[in-house]
Formats: structure tokens, C-alpha cells, sequence
């Protein structure tokens, strides 16, 4: 993973910058998730990239370090403002929430994908950013293992539709289980 964006910025006078990722824009079920990391200058988290490259395993193992090292937060837009405004401004909600809520306010952001969500500094929007930007790939892994823990959650409410297996992904199982119990 390079830190080529992140020294680019540095080198550029901003003290800190933060990556910012979504996970959850595709599911038919559950809250579509975003995070906003800030990795310290020097600290180097072996094996980040994209969350969707890398095994459960490595992604949960990952998280655990990315909240031991970095400065994070993690938020999300309900299925009920998906339905209101769309999913891309329900992807952009979560993402400035997630970046309202950092405890420290970064002086520069790099989101991933081709649009950014109006944030209030200095932003930058990266296609394939979660495997290009660290920071990014760590906002990619904590979003999407923080949607995965929540989707597991709802798999002890509503086992009928094994979330644990699909986490509200459209699988053929998945469309299957919405016949079958609505």
C-alpha cells in the first residue's frame, strides 16, 4: 500500500489528512456504512488495502490495529434515509458524519471514488482510492467490518435470513429468504 497521497499532502503543509470510504452501497439490506481514518505520519500498518482484497480474517485483524494506531470514527445512514434521498446522498451522509465525529478535525481528506460529499476542508476524490491511499484502505476496512458486525447482529434478530452468510448482499440465497418471509 502506498503512502504516496498521504506524503504528497504533507510535503504540501497539511498537517494531517484523513481517508474516507464507504461500505454497504450495494446490499439490498442494512444501513450503508462510512469511515474516516487518520493515520499518524511513521506508523505502518502491514497488509492495508482495499477491504473487498482481503479475507474476513485479515480484515478483522486489521481493524483491531487501525483502532489501536489510528485516529477513526465510523458511522452510517439508515435503510429509512437510503429510501428518502437515494443511496449516493445517504453514501455522502454517512461520510460527513464519519468525519464530524473524527476527535480531531484533519486539515485535508481523500475519499474514495469519483465525487466527493462536500466536507469541510480541502478534498480530494480518488477512483480505486481504498487501493491506492492508506488511509483510504484503512477507512475502507473499518467501514466495512463495522457494517459486517452489524449485519451479524441482525442475524441473531432475524435468523430466517442469514445475513451471516450474505450480510444483505443481493445473493440468489438472499432474494430467496425476501420470498420466502417478505
Amino acid at each position: 500500500m502506498t503512502w504516496e497521497y498521504e506524503e504528497k499532502a504533507w510535503a504540501n503543509g497539511y498537517g494531517s489528512v484523513c481517508g474516507v470510504d464507504e461500505a454497504g452501497r450495494g446490499p439490498v439490506a442494512g444501513p450503508v456504512c462510512a469511515a474516516a481514518v487518520i493515520l499518524p505520519a511513521g506508523i505502518v500498518i502491514e497488509g492495508l488495502n482495499d477491504s473487498k482484497k482481503l479475507s474476513e480474517k485479515k480484515r478483522d485483524m486489521l481493524f483491531d490495529e487501525i483502532k489501536e494506531h489510528a485516529v477513526y470514527a465510523v458511522a452510517s445512514a439508515s435503510v429509512e434515509e437510503i429510501d428518502k434521498i437515494n443511496i449516493l446522498n445517504a453514501t455522502f451522509l454517512a461520510m460527513r458524519r464519519a468525519f464530524d465525529a473524527l476527535p480531531e478535525r484533519p486539515q485535508a481528506a481523500f475519499v474514495d471514488g469519483n465525487r466527493l460529499p462536500g466536507l469541510p476542508v480541502p478534498s480530494k476524490a480518488i477512483i480505486k482510492g481504498d487501493s491506492l491511499s492508506a488511509s483510504i484502505a484503512a477507512a475502507s476496512i473499518m467501514a466495512k467490518v463495522s457494517r459486517d458486525r452489524y449485519m451479524l447482529s441482525l442475524d441473531e434478530r432475524y435468523p430466517e435470513y442469514c445475513f451471516k452468510k450474505h450480510k444483505g448482499y443481493g445473493t440468489k440465497l438472499h432474494y430467496e429468504l425476501i420470498a420466502q418471509y417478505g
